[in-house]
């Protein structure tokens, strides 16, 4: 069985082939500037990279651009389209439900009512849904939601303290998302330390969050009713103060959808350092003296340490702390600030090691309780699997 996985964003798209018999990845590529006059395609197949550009107006015309790099007969890949089993989608937030789905008029509902929640991801996911829906009937699409990995979350840690009502009449409650990295992480370090029991997985990059992890369960979250909240995001708020709105509402004379594209677009490390969302640029920035740069850099050192802290609180403890994610598993200097003055809690980075980490890699010194890690994350794969099950059982 063969399954495509897609990762689309509103003028991108981009892909995995797997092949689930040994789970090896056949290729990679994507589409970039949908909708422009000229969009740039790239395939990656067997070591060989090829790229064209075309007009390619809408998702299933990009997919049907992959469609032919991965047909060439040259590229040795596929013998045809229909070697595909099914398309899978690594979807966001579907409310009221959740788990790993065909993708049905009931599951694009489902997404759309929650298309306020999640205004960057659902609304572009739904529309190329139903596209590749129309134009590609032959082909299965499923949908692989990212609330399913924190479903095992307990309802102490699940329900905010609001009005019952908000939570059973209108699903208010902590969803969690990067469902399929942290599933990735909680069973690749449970190999790696045969059996790890309690695990916190820092999954940082553009968008960031943290999970604790007993015996391969999400127990807790950083993320909550929406991909908005949680830890500093690199340009959204993450957690704010509700009343925060209101007084703002009243003394800049914005209104709330304002705010809120100020909260979602405008905020978070871009927000605080007035120039970069990015964080090898406040790195750099922060090193070479600008404020600004420092504070933004503090501020999500805090913030993940805030959690992190909780975690082990939550777990009793951990065995092994993980960092993936861009910013996880490629900026030393934060993975280092993140474990600062932890002796006491068995918490002890390995400095050498630290710096020349490169795909896994164990950082810890060999004196802490706790193991660390950096292990790059495979989300794609997790939803390969979760597709490739879904499918077979049918």
């Amino acid at each position: 069985m063969k399954i495509l996985v897609a990762n689309l964003g509103s003028t991108s798209f981009k892909y995995r082939l797997f092949d689930m018999a040994d789970e090896s990845q056949l290729a990679r590529g994507g589409v970039e500037r949908i909708g422009a006059p000229e969009s740039r395609c790239t395939a990656e197949i067997g070591g060989n990279r090829t790229e064209l550009t075309a007009g390619v107006p809408d998702h299933a015309e990009a997919v049907r651009r992959a469609m032919a790099q991965l047909t060439d007969p040259q590229s040795g890949c596929l013998a045809g389209a229909s070697e595909i089993s099914g398309i899978a989608f690594k979807a966001v937030h579907g409310g009221r439900l959740s788990g790993v789905r065909r993708v049905t008029p009931d599951v694009l509902d489902a997404m759309e009512e929650f298309a306020d929640v999640a205004p960057a991801h659902n609304p572009p996911y739904v529309a190329a849904m139903r596209l590749l829906g129309e134009r590609l009937p032959e082909i299965p699409l499923v949908a692989a939601f990212e609330t399913d990995f924190h479903h095992t979350i307990p309802d102490a840690n699940r329900y905010y303290a609001v009005p019952y009502e908000w939570a059973s009449d209108h699903l208010v409650r902590r969803w969690g998302f990067h469902g399929a990295s942290h599933r990735y992480i909680a069973e690749r370090t449970a190999e790696l330390l045969g059996g790890g029991k309690r695990i916190i997985s820092c999954h940082l990059g553009g968008s960031s969050s943290l999970c604790a992890i007993r015996d391969g369960r999400s127990v807790a979250t950083s993320m909550g009713f929406s991909p908005q909240s949680g830890l500093p995001q690199n340009n959204r708020a993450g957690d704010i103060d509700p009343f925060v709105l209101p007084a703002m509402m009243k003394r800049t004379g914005k209104s709330l959808d304002e705010l809120l594209v100020e909260l979602s677009n405008r905020s978070g490390l871009l927000g605080l350092s007035g120039a970069s969302g990015d964080l090898r640029d406040i790195e750099q920035a922060a090193a070479a003296g600008d404020a600004r740069a420092k504070l933004a850099w503090g501020v999500f050192v805090a913030a993940v340490r805030h959690y992190l802290g909780a975690y082990l609180v939550e777990l009793g403890g951990a065995d092994a702390i993980v960092f993936t994610g861009g910013i996880g598993e490629n900026r030393p200097a934060f993975r280092e600030a993140v474990c600062r003055d932890l002796d006491e809690l068995g918490i002890v980075l390995d400095r050498r090691a630290n710096e020349s980490a490169a795909g896994e890699a164990k950082i810890g010194a060999p004196g802490g309780r706790t193991q660390i890690w950096v292990i790059p994350t495979n989300e794609e794969l997790i939803v390969a699997r979760g597709a490739a099950k879904l499918l077979s059982e049918d």
